[in-house]
């Protein structure tokens, strides 16, 4: 093989060397090198003009939070007026806790609202370094909170509330449930991590391994992670990074989904496996083939379909239960 391309290369399948051809067209330069404001004009998402899953009931909403307030977007499953309460998921989107928006999962939950028959409850968190941890986890967990009391306003049984969120978003919901179990609140009935980010330490061998694939390289990461905890790196508070919690236990039943070529894999099976020994029901795939980020880019990998309708499965059953 040509020495000049990395050895994961042959690990890609068709869709996801397109994929990152488009992307090593587009990122001139590693996302730690573009700095922060034109890694966000390069990479957040604009809004969908023409989007692949129409959807009539959407509602932007003010959510309160004991810093001011967010915005969330709202994808009714159903009629918003009808009388039959539904269950929701509480969405929070990835970014490496500095990128992200709305929009740029805009299209995955129109595709999880109309797959699973959930409303989906997208929240627009604070951003670092604006705003440093744990901007993002509070304005989380007081929307959350909020939405707990404020469901049958919105046609959501809050008795079937759960959470989810890829990447950092997956470190968010992973915490929210810490967060509410320390603190004896009613738990999620699920909690969806998708390649979720759930340590500071980056010492698994998916951080070498894959420590130039793309979108986000192991650097990427790195610096992310600092302008989100701050030079002190926080790799031991267990709401920062869930992976250093003392136990695992009563926690929420968790769907995790991980990438085959992607740094934060090892992390987040790891996660999985700590979940499991300490009495949770875990569910995990890998996905071959594909890198970090997939998730969300429907329309570019075939993967992309398969994992969501996993993820809509899953939230049937404990729709079901």
């Amino acid at each position: 093989m040509n020495d000049d391309v990395p050895t994961w290369w042959t690990l890609l399948d068709d869709d996801a060397k397109a994929a990152a051809r488009v992307i090593s067209q587009v990122l001139r330069k590693p996302i730690h090198e573009l700095g922060l404001e034109q890694a966000r004009t390069l990479l957040n998402s604009a809004p969908t003009t023409a989007p692949v899953t129409p959807w009539d009931h959407v509602e932007q909403l003010t959510v309160p939070t004991r810093a001011g307030s967010i915005s969330a977007r709202v994808y009714h499953a159903g009629d918003p007026n009808c009388d039959s309460d539904r269950p929701a998921l509480v969405y929070l989107h990835g970014g490496g806790f500095i990128l992200g928006s709305l929009d740029g999962v805009d299209e995955l939950c129109r595709a999880i609202a109309a797959g699973s028959e959930w409303t989906v409850v997208s929240l627009d968190y604070r951003l670092a370094p604006e705003y440093p941890y744990p901007a993002a986890l509070e304005d989380c967990l007081d929307a959350y909170a909020w939405l707990t009391r404020a469901a049958p306003e919105l046609g959501i049984d809050p008795e079937r509330i759960a959470v989810g969120g890829d990447s950092a978003g997956g470190n968010l919901a992973a915490a929210l449930c810490l967060k509410r179990r320390d603190d004896h609140s009613r738990l999620p009935v699920t909690q969806v991590l998708i390649y979720p980010a759930v340590d500071g330490t980056f010492t698994a061998p998916s951080w070498s391994d894959f420590a130039d694939a793309p979108p986000l390289s192991t650097a990427d990461a790195r610096w992310a992670w600092d302008l989100y905890v701050g030079p002190e790196g926080r790799t031991d508070d267990h709401l920062a990074a869930p992976m250093r919690a003392e136990s695992l236990r009563d926690l929420p039943p968790a769907l995790i989904l991980t990438a085959e070529i992607d740094p934060i894999r090892d992390d987040a099976e790891r996660y999985a496996a700590r979940l499991r020994r300490d009495g949770v029901r875990v569910s995990l795939t890998r996905y071959p083939g594909v890198f970090h980020g997939f998730f969300t880019e429907i329309g570019s990998f075939s993967k992309t379909e398969q994992a969501i309708a996993e993820a809509c499965r899953h939230l049937r059953e404990f729709a079901r239960a």
